[in-house]
């Protein structure tokens, strides 16, 4: 009998390796018997061809079964999905990291270039060093960031590198361009030759988007299991887009008639999920 194919989210088909989805499940943090039982019941049950949402569906519902702070942690690159439609929720997500990670930083600030003057979505600053990022959010998991926006970012940093000096008052030491998908090969090939650092879910091999997630701790709010879309919602429009922002806003929850207990839930469903990843060898 022939294996099983998959369905990726870009349209790509390939056999379904049973080995990656447990050692997905072993990097979010679930034992490895867990991993194992899932892989396993996957396998048995999926038929000739299925799409990658289907497998990720049911491994996310057992996983929460077992343990929700885990089940979390493996919804991560579609918690940010969860952020759209609008792109803000994501930059206002991608500003706390940053954050988290020791930098200074302004929002959407305004930086004049030799020609015109420029809104960057993050400005960051840290030990003398600069750098500006523009996001590129995508709803669709399929879609990855080309060429043609690797070109339209080089050329407005290249407009701000090029300021005069004497009236330029918020250098940029490194550009970056930062996507929760991914990026086409051509898009990878042009920012290594042209200067410009990108960042997205699995790119670069080490320390991409989800690494770094990972290792500061800090998950956006749609990846928290005990809250429901329309909350989730409700508190995305008040500004809170981070686990730990819930956990330090409390009175967030009361102000959507949360009842106590939920809350307490809530906030036990935080700490879980801040708490560091095992680490897997």
């Amino acid at each position: 009998m022939a294996a099983p194919t998959i369905v990726k989210a870009d349209g790509t088909v390939e056999p379904f390796d049973g080995s990656k989805l447990e050692a997905s499940l072993i990097k979010s943090g679930a034992g490895s018997h867990t991993a194992e039982r899932i892989r396993r019941t996957i396998e048995s049950s999926i038929g000739n061809s299925v799409g990658t949402h289907e497998i990720y569906r049911r491994a996310f519902t057992m996983l929460r079964q077992d343990t929700r702070a885990v089940a979390a942690r493996y919804s991560l690159r579609r918690a940010l999905f969860d952020f759209g439609p609008s792109g803000h929720p994501f930059e206002d997500f991608i500003a706390e990291l940053f954050k988290k990670e020791g930098w200074n930083v302004e929002w959407r600030k305004i930086i004049q270039g030799k020609c015109v003057a420029h809104e960057v979505d993050v400005y960051a600053t840290r030990n003398n060093e600069y750098l500006a990022a523009e996001l590129k959010y995508h709803n669709d998991p399929g879609y990855k960031t080309d060429l043609k926006i690797a070109l339209y970012v080089k050329a407005r940093f290249d407009d701000i590198w090029q300021c005069d000096p004497a009236s330029q008052t918020c250098p940029i030491d490194h550009g970056f361009l930062i996507t929760n998908t991914k990026f086409t090969s051509q898009a990878i090939q042009f920012a290594k030759c042209s200067n410009i650092q990108l960042l997205g879910w699995s790119y670069p091999h080490e320390g991409n988007l989800y690494d770094r997630i990972v290792a500061s701790g800090l998950y956006p709010i749609t990846a928290l299991t005990l809250l429901k879309k329309t909350e989730k919602r409700l508190l995305i429009n008040q500004g809170i887009v981070t686990c730990e922002q819930v956990r330090d806003r409390r009175d967030a929850l009361r102000s959507l008639a949360i009842t106590p207990d939920r809350i307490g839930a809530i906030l036990a469903e935080t700490q879980s999920l801040c708490a560091p990843a095992p680490q897997i060898n």
